[in-house]
């Protein structure tokens, strides 16, 4: 594997890694040094043990939603399967669409769920084991042509589950605002502006992310 390929797949989230990440980027400038030190240690809650098909499921989920009501609507989703922790790609796609549909998701969101159980089923959304030793930029490239998975879904996924050490989600609303708001910008950059910028927060980019989105939103 090349030095290039293993970095991408560099899966480190931890404490030591949050107070490495903290110093390099409290190093960048005396905006980022004053933020760190108010916000403190970095607190990014990964769950390393999470399948890709269930962290994509709750992702759709949660989407363009306040956190209040995406919890709402998948603790409603998941007790019409009181019998497993989450529902199997299999119960998602025999459960008739319409009760699916009452815990409060859209028609396109719930096509978005389903479309990722039959790909989960068909080997196209790879399973843990297997997508821990995928690259980045192929995790994202097979998944987001999925119906309603874009980038930003799937770079919640390289986060969360696979505790990718260096993502910036640049669609990321808080991440530019945040930034905005770290630097006095009258305007928040572009998603292209973003991803020029960050590129000097790496290989601690997903940590820069977090501490981003500490940041209130004007």
């Amino acid at each position: 594997m090349s030095e290039t390929t293993a970095k991408t797949i560099a899966a480190d989230l931890s404490p030591h890694a949050y107070q490495r990440a903290a110093e390099f980027l409290s190093g960048l400038d005396e905006d980022w040094a004053r933020h760190i030190a108010t916000i403190g240690p970095c607190r990014l809650e990964a769950k390393p043990a999470r399948e890709p098909y269930e962290a994509l499921v709750r992702a759709i989920a949660y989407q363009q939603l306040h956190a209040k009501a995406g919890d709402a609507i998948l603790g409603r989703l998941l007790a019409l399967y009181p019998d497993a922790s989450f529902p199997s790609p299999e119960q998602m796609l025999a459960t008739a669409p319409e009760r699916q549909r009452a815990c409060g998701f859209s028609a396109a969101k719930l096509a978005t769920i389903r479309g990722i159980a039959q790909a989960t089923l068909d080997g196209i959304v790879p399973g843990l084991e297997e997508a821990q030793h995928l690259p980045d930029a192929m995790l994202i490239e097979r998944l987001v042509p999925l119906r309603g998975v874009g980038r930003w879904t799937v770079e919640m996924l390289l986060i969360y589950s696979l505790e990718r050490s260096d993502i910036l989600p640049v669609d990321d609303f808080g991440v530019r605002e945040g930034y905005a708001r770290l630097k006095g910008l009258v305007k928040a950059p572009t998603p292209r502006q973003m991803r020029e910028i960050g590129v000097a927060w790496s290989p601690f980019r997903t940590v820069a992310a977090w501490y981003l989105w500490r940041l209130p939103v004007r």
